[in-house]
């Protein structure tokens, strides 16, 4: 990923990220990982991430959540879902890995920041394969 991806590496570990735990910084690079991987086995090498696209991606995103009503998070989250529905399986299972139990280990004041990263990163590597 360093080698194929470096913005999104360098991303993932800016300062942005310092507000999150221990537990929550591996767990998001390790869901990055496994996006990043997921895409690249359906798709082959993808044309790498600038900064300009992944911090437009990153300002949609907080656009679109900023304008969403509901309080729960799995119905705040439908906004994505809508917007691409070619993203839902990805989208899913980095929702269904954030969601609060006791295996995860996102806090609850980290799911929708680190759902919106990881929806960035998706939109960045997913989107170009399908226009």
């Amino acid at each position: 990923m360093n080698q194929e991806q470096p913005v999104l590496l360098a991303y993932l570990f800016s300062e942005n990220f310092e507000v999150f735990t221990e537990r929550e910084r591996e767990f998001l690079l390790f869901l990055s990982c496994v996006i990043w991987k997921s895409v690249f086995r359906t798709f082959g090498s993808q044309a790498t991430v600038t900064e300009t696209h992944l911090s437009a991606a990153e300002d949609h995103n907080w656009g679109l959540l900023e304008a969403v009503t509901a309080r729960q998070f799995r119905e705040r989250m439908t906004v994505f879902f809508d917007e691409h529905p070619a993203e839902e399986e990805l989208l899913a299972f980095v929702e269904d890995a954030i969601l609060d139990d006791e295996e995860s280990p996102v806090t609850k004041e980290g799911r929708e920041p680190i759902f919106v990263s990881l929806k960035s990163i998706v939109d960045c590597l997913l989107l170009p394969n399908l226009t």
